[in-house]
């Protein structure tokens, strides 16, 4: 089984989750831009971070025969500071030329806040300027209703963005329907302890289809696994999704997003 990781925060896991990602069949990792665990004292903080994940991932993910990307941005939960926030996008531009950056995100919303909205616009106003694809971050738990149509309401105030080009990730069964009938590209985020589960996901592909959606683990500071997504995979066969079925939503659907960033290449 061959598979794309599509949201994957490699910088906190070690090099043995590479590995077991190669195992598993892995065969690109995209990793959108996230909060570090802490909030970042300087936009100094993020050209380091920038690097990381322009520079050295890459190295470390090839090591297992693995191809990295990222996209770049300030997360939500620090963009609630404009101040600070267009400090770190004014060094955005620069690492765009990068070989492995596909696009702009995750951008989106944590609080649903105005200023995160403020700066959340901005970000989708440098990746139009760029000609760029975008990653969204949905809120968690009972924010992310709220949150979800604020981001649908603002996306519709940007008469030249092609939907087609944005996805909108950790959909729930309450906001899957809003972001897949507005057009938009959905992810399911796999967590052990929010999010979904396997069958919850499998659930919405079951109701909604499998055209548009997408499966990632997220693997980032908390309680994740890696290898939700091939174990999802299991799941998936269990409930008789054919071999067809599974590699449209693990390969097929990622790669075919995916392929509208100009630096993605298997």
């Amino acid at each position: 089984m061959k598979y794309i990781e599509p949201h994957g925060h490699m910088v906190s896991r070690t090099t043995d989750d590479y590995e077991k990602l190669a195992l598993s069949g892995c065969e690109a990792l995209c990793e959108p831009a996230f909060w570090a665990g802490y909030d970042r004292s300087s936009a100094e903080g993020f050209f380091d971070y920038f690097r990381q994940l322009t520079e050295y991932e890459p190295k470390r993910a090839a090591k297992f025969g693995i191809k990295h990307f990222c996209w770049l941005c300030i997360n939500p939960k620090e963009a609630d500071d404009p101040g600070f926030a267009r400090e770190v996008m004014a060094i955005i531009p620069e690492f765009l030329k990068k070989p492995t950056v596909l696009g702009i995100g995750e951008i989106g919303l944590n609080k649903n806040t105005r200023n995160e909205l403020k700066i959340f616009e901005e970000h989708v106003q440098l990746a139009l300027d760029h000609d760029l694809p975008i990653l969204i971050h949905t809120p968690h738990l009972e924010d992310k209703l709220k949150g979800t149509r604020l981001i649908l309401d603002s996306l519709a105030s940007f008469s030249k963005l092609d939907r087609s080009r944005v996805v909108i990730d950790h959909v729930e069964e309450h906001t899957a329907p809003l972001v897949l009938d507005q057009g938009y590209w959905a992810g399911m985020t796999l967590y052990p302890e929010s999010k979904c589960t396997p069958n919850r996901a499998i659930d919405m592909l079951e109701i909604y289809g499998d055209e548009s959606l997408w499966l990632n683990s997220a693997c980032d500071w908390g309680v994740s696994d890696p290898q939700a997504v091939p174990k999802c995979a299991i799941e998936m066969k269990r409930r008789h999704h054919s071999p067809e079925q599974v590699e449209k939503i693990l390969f097929e659907n990622p790669k075919k997003f995916l392929s509208q960033c100009k630096n993605f290449a298997l």
